[in-house]
């Protein structure tokens, strides 16, 4: 019998504060997402490249404190400056692919805010990853706001 698998659609929506440009530049810019996307203090990242443009990749691995290794790799599809990023995505643990993503993030100026619409189409081998995904993803994006906060447009 092959993998299971379980789909999973979640969208997420988060008012930041500043302009529609500056939540894109947290997007767009290698140094400021690492501000908001790294979230285990006890992963030894061993790969990063970031790569943001149409057809580009951004590829991270992480050595955890068990010594099992943690992969994210992501192709850009389609970006439209402060307006839309849509990106595919696998997570992988010890070499397994868990999960496979197709995410679409929206900007739309609200006056001296922006709102920002994530959705994530996914498939996941364990439906409980699911669960995992969609809580870590807003915990992340709490992260975001709070970077935006701090750093200057």
């Amino acid at each position: 019998m092959g993998a299971s698998v379980n789909h999973r659609t979640f969208v997420i929506e988060r008012d930041l504060p500043g302009s529609v440009a500056h939540a894109f530049r947290f997007w767009s810019d290698h140094r400021l997402k690492r501000r908001w996307t790294a979230c285990h203090d006890d992963w030894q990242v061993t790969e990063d490249q970031f790569s943001f443009e149409a057809g580009g990749s951004e590829r991270l691995t992480w050595r955890m404190p068990d010594g099992t290794e943690q992969a994210m790799r992501a192709y850009f599809l389609e970006i439209h400056p402060r307006e839309r990023i849509v990106y595919a995505y696998t997570m992988l643990t010890a070499g397994r692919n868990i999960s496979s993503s197709l995410v679409t993030v929206e900007f739309a100026g609200r006056g001296a805010a922006t709102r920002m619409t994530y959705t994530e189409q996914a498939v996941f081998g364990e439906a409980s990853d699911g669960d995992i995904r969609e809580s870590g993803t807003g915990i992340g994006f709490d992260r975001l706001a709070e970077e935006m906060r701090v750093t200057p447009a």
